[in-house]
C-alpha cells in the first residue's frame, strides 16, 4: 500500500492542467510531454488506422500495387472514388508505411504492406474485423455483456449444441478459423514436440489445419478429430485433399456433454479454451483427462493473458474480441496451468513462444 501512494499522488499531480501548461515550458519534462502527447494521440487515432488498413484491403489496392506501381488517378478510375480522396487514401497508406511514394505521383507497396498479404489468412482477417469493429463502437455495452454482438452471431458454435448452425453458417466460420489457423499451427509445433507421440486427438479442431500439419510433420503420426458434425464435412475434404484422411478418425461431437473417444496419447486443444468460460473449460478438461491414458499429453495453444505484465496483444485486441463473443475469456498461462492441475494434470510447463500476439502453449501430463 505504501508503494502505490507516491505513484497515485504523482498521477494526480500530472493530471493537473497547469502542471502540463508548465511541463510544456521546461526542457526536459516538455520532452516528456511531448512523448505522452503522441502516445495519446496514437491511442486515439488507432481506429482511424485501422480502418484505413481496412479500405486498402477491401478495395484490393495492396494487391492492385502487387503487380505494378500506379498513380491515384489510375487506382481511383477502376475503384469507384474521386481521385483526390483515392490520394488521401493512399498518402495515408504511406503514412503507416504501407506503401511508398514514388517519383512522377505513382505509389508502390512497402515492404509492411506486401508482407500483409504474404501471411496467411490475414486479408481475411482483416476483413472479419469489420464485424469486431461494430461491436466495439459500445466497448460500454460489451463490457456490461448487453444485447447480441456481431461476432456473437458469426460463431454460433460457442452457445452448444442447442444453437442450429446452418451448412453456410458452419462454412464461413470454419474458412475464417482455417485461414488464421495456418499460424497457429506453425508456432505450436515449433514450441511443443510430438515425438514419442502416436495418436494424437484434435478437440474442436475444425477443419483439420492443425492436425494436417501435425500429421505431416510426423510420419507416423494418427489422429482423430473431434468437432461439431456441421464441421466434419469441411475436415473430410480438407485431409481428403492433402491425402491425410486415411490417417484420421473423424468424431462428430459437443465437447460439452459428450465423451471423448477413447485411444489418443495426447489431445490438443488450438484456440478452444478461450472461447468458453471457466465451467465450461473445466468439464471439458475433465472429459480430455478421462480420454488420456497415465502420462498422455495435454497441448493448450492459443493466445493468453500477460497476467502480471499485461500483453498489448492479447490484453487487448483478443481480451475484447472474446469478450464481444460473449463466452470466452482470455487467460495467463498461470490460469490455465493452475485449471489443468485442478483437473488432475501436472508436469506443466510452458515453453518460449516465438510471437505470443499469433499463440502461445501450455504442455501438461495426466497424472495417476
Amino acid at each position: 500500500m505504501a508503494l502505490s501512494r507516491p505513484a497515485h499522488w504523482l498521477a494526480r499531480l500530472v493530471a493537473r492542467p497547469s502542471l502540463q501548461a508548465l511541463a510544456e515550458r521546461l526542457p526536459i519534462a516538455s520532452a516528456m510531454a511531448r512523448r505522452d502527447g503522441a502516445a495519446i494521440f496514437d491511442l486515439m487515432q488507432g481506429f482511424v488506422a485501422a480502418q484505413v488498413l481496412a479500405a486498402l484491403i477491401e478495395l484490393h489496392i495492396l494487391e492492385r500495387l502487387l503487380e505494378q506501381e500506379m498513380t491515384a488517378d489510375g487506382l481511383a478510375l477502376s475503384r469507384g472514388i474521386a481521385p483526390d480522396r483515392m490520394a488521401q487514401l493512399l498518402q495515408a497508406g504511406v503514412a503507416l508505411g504501407l506503401l511508398r511514394q514514388r517519383r512522377g505521383g505513382r505509389y508502390g507497396l512497402a515492404r509492411r504492406g506486401a508482407a500483409i498479404l504474404g501471411v496467411p489468412g490475414l486479408p481475411a482477417m482483416i476483413r472479419h474485423n469489420r464485424a469486431f469493429y461494430a461491436d466495439m463502437a459500445d466497448p460500454v455495452a460489451v463490457l456490461r455483456g448487453e444485447g447480441d454482438t456481431h461476432l456473437q452471431r458469426f460463431w454460433p458454435y460457442v452457445f452448444g449444441a442447442g444453437v442450429a448452425i446452418g451448412a453456410e453458417e458452419a462454412e464461413s466460420y470454419s474458412d475464417l478459423m482455417a485461414q488464421s489457423q495456418v499460424l497457429v499451427a506453425r508456432d505450436t509445433l515449433r514450441m511443443v514436440s510430438l515425438r514419442g507421440v502416436s495418436h494424437l486427438m484434435d478437440v474442436g479442431g475444425g477443419s483439420g489445419v492443425f492436425l494436417a500439419a501435425a500429421l505431416r510433420a510426423q510420419g507416423r503420426l494418427r489422429a482423430t478429430l473431434v468437432d461439431l458434425p456441421e464441421v466434419m464435412p469441411s475436415a473430410k475434404a480438407r485431409l481428403a485433399g492433402q491425402g491425410l484422411g486415411g490417417r484420421v478418425t473423424l468424431a462428430p461431437g459437443d465437447f460439452r456433454t459428450d465423451a471423448l473417444p477413447q485411444g489418443a496419447d495426447a489431445v490438443s486443444l488450438v484456440r478452444v479454451l478461450y472461447d468458453h468460460d471457466d465451467d465450461t473449460v473445466r468439464g471439458l478438461l475433465a472429459r480430455v483427462r478421462e480420454a488420456l491414458p497415465v502420462g498422455g499429453r495435454l497441448i493448450v495453444s492459443e493466445p493468453m493473458s500477460g497476467g502480471p505484465r499485461p500483453d498489448p496483444a492479447t490484453d487487448v485486441y483478443f481480451a475484447f474480441y472474446t469478450m464481444a463473443m460473449g463466452t470466452g475469456r482470455v487467460r495467463a498461462p498461470a490460469r490455465i496451468a493452475a485449471l489443468c492441475e485442478e483437473a488432475g494434470f501436472g508436469q506443466i510447463r510452458v515453453p518460449r513462444a516465438p510471437r505470443p500476439f499469433i499463440t502461445r502453449a501450455v504442455v501438461a501430463v495426466r497424472l495417476a
